[in-house]
């Protein structure tokens, strides 16, 4: 897959950390401009001087009332156009028993993990759709058809992209714009800080846990697939 993504473009979302950041660069040694989105510009700068390959900051909250439009446009006017690859990579993770959950945690998750990727691709996918091609990837989870307890919300969340993404992918089809869904077990990343795995016994150690740069080479394996191949699901575990 060497240069395999020379003169293409990847807006990947959650890039300032783990999942994002591992597929940001990932995409970017396969020679794609990133288009690096997250909260925090001082991370998403130090990475896009790292990437090169004209790299771009931008520094978005995604969950802000209008944000998605807002990038979509800076986007579009960036590229002059649509990106070629978007990577729905960030996400809130909280684990509380349904008694617990408070109403922050269950706010965030809902706005984080599924309306905003359901926002941005709405805000883009008109722009693929006219240009006849573009990958649209979602980070699911194990979490999106398994449920444990503590993991309401969390699951709840997830269960719903993969809706949005079903939906996607149906109503894209024939289209030349392909929509993956790409679902690993739990991945050491920094998600996982507040909940300390190590020293719960029902939560994998983060020994067991895949890494980041697993998640980032499935999704650089399904972009780089031949146009005429739609990969619509990877599901990732440890063996």
């Amino acid at each position: 897959m060497t240069r395999a993504l020379a003169g293409r473009t990847a807006l990947v979302t959650g890039a300032s950390r783990g999942i994002g950041e591992a597929t940001a660069r990932a995409l970017a040694a396969l020679g794609a401009r990133a288009l690096l989105v997250a909260r925090h510009a001082a991370a998403l700068d130090r990475l896009a001087g790292e990437l090169g390959h004209g790299a771009l900051a931008l520094a978005t909250d995604l969950t802000e009332s209008g944000a998605t439009e807002r990038l979509a446009a800076r986007v579009l006017a960036a590229l002059d156009g649509a990106p070629d690859i978007m990577v729905h990579a960030a996400g809130s993770f909280p684990l509380a028993a349904v008694e617990a959950t408070t109403d922050a945690d269950l706010d965030l998750a809902l706005a984080l993990n599924v309306a905003a990727p359901l926002r941005l691709t709405r805000d883009l996918l008109g722009a693929m759709r006219a240009r006849g091609s573009g990958d649209v990837v979602t980070i699911g989870s194990v979490a999106d058809r398994t449920v444990f307890p503590g993991n309401a919300t969390y699951a709840a969340s997830k269960h719903a992209v993969r809706a949005v993404h079903e939906t996607l992918r149906m109503e894209t089809r024939g289209s030349g714009v392909r929509a993956t869904l790409v679902s690993p077990a739990a991945t050491d990343t920094a998600l996982w800080d507040p909940h300390d795995p190590d020293a719960a016994p029902h939560l994998p150690s983060r020994t067991e846990m895949l890494r980041a740069a697993d998640v980032a080479d499935a999704v650089a394996w399904a972009v780089t697939r031949p146009a005429h191949l739609d990969v619509e699901e990877i599901r990732l575990a440890r063996s």
